[in-house]
């Protein structure tokens, strides 16, 4: 703590400080007092964590979710498993007598049952895409979605004459993910030309439109998690295929795209997002206001389909490559 203060009294946030100007009391003090969270740390149970009881590939995404939730509280939290008949009323019972003052709910199910807990227990809400509005008002929690600033930074870095971004959306599902990317968009000197579709028939309709007037050369196409406009049986494949005989490249929220024929994507890197929910539950438990809604996922790994990359003509050199967490085909 020391250190860090003295690097803060150096100028270590960008923001020159000279020592004369410091009250030299002020500065003893903070250095000899430990932080609010500190305190809340040490109130054993204070934080617990509850996660749907399901089966493979989702229990080890659940499991590396706590384990970042424990290494950035730097206690071990309560977990508990939650299935579709469990009794709020039980587990509410168990979070009182261990001392839970936050919890931090993962996925639909620990959504769903944190709903039903006590007023007097906070709740943080991780592992989900999106939440409707009306719910979202009163929440706290960060999505599983990857936050537009990073897409859009990272289509600038590879196609860095890409002048325009079009997306297909549902607003049920992601009128609020649109907020952000309008402004990201504008933040990089995109052009983003957003189409709302509330069925697959006028997302198809729409993506052929898109397609039809694009110019490969400055032109791309963004995917994002959305059920309705980027089905995987039937959306995607004409997406795809529309994309390579085109030319026009696609990039999206979701990994498994790459894999099957887009440039990019941005995925969660759940450790990270363990360690952005403690944070969050950390702020709840020391008081720091907090503007409620759902946050995009920041803490992110990429892809990149290399193929894709050579057939619209851009070469992505050795030393790019291991920028990327993953890379396609595999070597």
């Amino acid at each position: 703590m020391k250190n860090q203060l003295l690097n803060w009294i150096e100028g270590g946030t960008g923001v020159p400080v000279m020592r004369s100007e410091l009250n030299p009391m002020i500065v003893l003090a903070a250095l000899d007092s430990p932080p609010k969270r500190q305190d809340m740390l040490e109130s054993k149970g204070a934080i617990a964590v509850i996660y749907p009881d399901i089966g493979e590939p989702f229990r080890s995404v659940f499991a590396k979710i706590i384990e970042g939730i424990e290494e950035q509280a730097k206690v071990r939290v309560n977990s508990y498993p939650i299935g579709p008949n469990s009794n709020t009323a039980d587990l509410n019972g168990q979070l009182k007598r261990s001392g839970t003052k936050v919890v931090i709910a993962l996925g639909r199910q620990g959504l769903k049952t944190a709903s039903g807990l006590d007023r007097d227990i906070a709740v943080v809400v991780g592992g989900v895409l999106s939440v409707p509005e009306t719910e979202s008002r009163n929440l706290i929690g960060i999505s599983l979605t990857p936050d537009p600033v990073l897409l859009f930074a990272l289509l600038k870095k590879l196609l860095p004459g890409a002048k325009k971004v079009t997306v297909i959306y549902d607003p049920q599902h992601n009128e609020w993910l649109l907020k952000l990317a309008r402004e990201a968009a504008k933040a990089q000197g995109l052009e983003l030309v957003a189409h709302e579709a509330r069925d697959l028939a006028s997302a198809a309709r729409l993506y052929e439109a898109a397609f039809a007037t694009a110019d490969s050369r400055f032109d791309a196409v963004w995917l994002p998690q959305d059920s309705t406009t980027v089905d995987e049986d039937t959306i995607l494949p004409l997406i795809l295929k529309e994309s390579w005989n085109r030319g026009v490249p696609v990039f999206s929220s979701s990994f498994l795209h790459v894999k099957k024929g887009a440039l990019f994507a941005l995925y969660p890197n759940n450790v990270g997002l363990g360690h952005d929910l403690a944070n969050f539950a950390l702020g709840v438990l020391a008081g720091e206001p907090r503007k409620r809604g759902m946050s995009p996922l920041r803490e992110v790994l990429t892809a990149v389909n290399l193929r894709t990359a050579s057939h619209i003509g851009l070469n992505i050199g050795y030393q790019q490559q291991r920028s990327f967490d993953f890379v396609f085909p595999e070597p």
